[in-house]
């Protein structure tokens, strides 16, 4: 079963929180903030959330400014912004630092829970995407010395992020993939093909056959050599 998705509210009115948590509660896991500089420190710290929904015209640092800094610690976030105001140059400004919609008050919810699924259905689609291009890459490269900075620039994307996100959908980190593709490979060549275990060390993309031996003896429990005997 999906985790569900994880969304900041943030908003200085404690009633209007707890009235709008209680109905996103329902599909959505709910973190509240009271203020820019409360939302900013939760952002700041490991987590998985994967949108903000927060008001920009609160006391303390202006919303505008919080949600620049928010996108330039996490690319990937999601921001709607709220606003009382009908404000055009408020909704403007905070369109121009990269918010992904506006909501005004007071809330319509209907509408409301209808942008908030459309924007992480689009996020779960675009995060597949990312991900199978990833898998894609590493596949094509597996037998190579890759790295976090390669896989990056081939989604162009930050390694940082890409290192969360990989981890975050798949379970696993890039490494232990690549590992896995390693050993998946030379476990077919010694079972169906008449190589040497040195050709098939080198053919996964280890640079000395002892390298090789200890990275399959580890993942797989057996040294090669006992592996091809087994599978006779």
């Amino acid at each position: 079963m999906d985790m569900p998705f994880s969304i900041l509210l943030v908003d200085d009115n404690k009633d209007f929180r707890t009235e709008f948590s209680s109905i996103l509660k329902k599909d959505y896991t709910i973190i509240e903030a009271s203020n820019g500089n409360e939302a900013l420190s939760i952002i700041k710290k490991p987590n998985i959330i994967d949108l903000v929904i927060m008001d920009v015209m609160m006391p303390g640092a202006k919303g505008t400014d919080v949600l620049k800094e928010m996108k330039n610690i996490d690319p990937s976030l999601s921001i709607i912004i709220l606003t009382g105001y009908s404000s055009k140059d408020v909704v403007v400004e905070a369109l121009r630092a990269h918010a992904d919609d506006y909501l005004e008050k007071p809330i319509k919810i209907k509408a409301a829970l209808t942008r908030i699924k459309q924007i992480l259905d689009e996020k779960n689609k675009n995060f597949t995407d990312i991900i199978e291009k990833v898998k894609y890459f590493i596949e094509k490269n597996y037998h190579k010395n890759i790295s976090l900075d390669d896989i990056a620039e081939s989604v162009s994307l930050s390694p940082k992020y890409i290192s969360r996100l990989y981890s975050e959908k798949e379970g696993m980190g890039f490494h232990d993939y690549k590992l896995m593709l390693r050993m998946s490979k030379a476990k077919e060549l010694l079972q169906e093909t008449s190589l040497t275990i040195s050709e098939i060390s080198y053919k996964v993309g280890y640079a000395n056959i002892e390298s090789f031996i200890r990275a399959f003896k580890k993942s797989i429990g057996t040294t090669p050599g006992n592996f091809r005997i087994g599978s006779v």
